[in-house]
């Protein structure tokens, strides 16, 4: 299978170890991956944001640099449901490759049929779904079920886990009382789990609850949990 990285803005930027994670946990798995150095932002905040001339060449270009590959995975349940929710309404050609947009969890659980990667994290862990990956992607148990698969790792249980962190791109930024509030209650839920870490399949959520955390003077660290499978410690 020719699996490309489709790695997002924000992993690129701030956080290349989760990608970095990605390629070594299917490179563990026997599989080759490429990083098409032609690809570029998604086009989602455009989009959302109602620009959506401005995002119709990120959308093609993204077809046109993905569609040779037998699959695609990214590290992000947004971008993901951004390229399979969207990409074939506002360009009906990419509806192919969107179809073979995966994010990490179903690429390992659904296409490869991996639960098990050959990690080991001992530390405890807690686990909050992310809003597309929730309920747009509706990625169910398949996160949990390879980190319950991670040898010494202890995963616990999230009070609240389905509720939305507060962040949701530019609505942290338009509604920052609401997302505040959010956020507090989300840190409270993870504080009370007594979990060293708490791992997610976004970033972008990762560093809105990661900030939150740190000015409460948390000591519990936040972490992709691609990153967890892939051999962080």
């Amino acid at each position: 299978m020719r699996i490309a990285l489709f790695i997002t803005c924000v992993n690129d930027l701030l956080y290349p170890e989760t990608g970095k994670a990605v390629v070594r946990i299917l490179e563990r798995l026997g599989h080759k991956v490429e990083f098409p150095d032609s690809q570029t932002c998604c086009g989602q905040m455009h989009a959302n944001s109602g620009y959506r001339a401005e995002a119709l060449p990120l959308v093609r270009g993204f077809v046109e640099t993905f569609d040779r590959y037998d699959a695609v995975v990214a590290p992000s349940g947004s971008c993901v449901a951004m390229v399979r929710e969207s990409y074939p309404r506002f360009v009906p050609a990419a509806a192919g490759v969107a179809s073979r947009t995966y994010e990490l969890s179903e690429l390992l659980v659904d296409v490869l049929g991996v639960t098990d990667v050959g990690a080991a994290f001992p530390h405890v862990v807690t686990y909050h779904p992310t809003c597309h990956g929730l309920r747009v992607l509706r990625l169910g148990d398949k996160p949990l079920r390879l980190l319950r698969a991670v040898a010494d790792l202890e995963l616990v249980g999230l009070a609240g886990a389905e509720e939305c962190c507060g962040f949701g791109g530019t609505f942290a930024m338009k509604n920052a009382g609401v997302s505040g509030a959010m956020l507090d209650d989300k840190c409270t839920a993870i504080e009370q789990t007594d979990a060293d870490v708490i791992a997610a399949a976004d970033n972008s959520c990762l560093a809105h609850i990661g900030g939150g955390l740190s000015r409460r003077g948390s000591p519990i660290r936040v972490m992709h949990y691609a990153e967890i499978l892939g051999g962080a410690s």
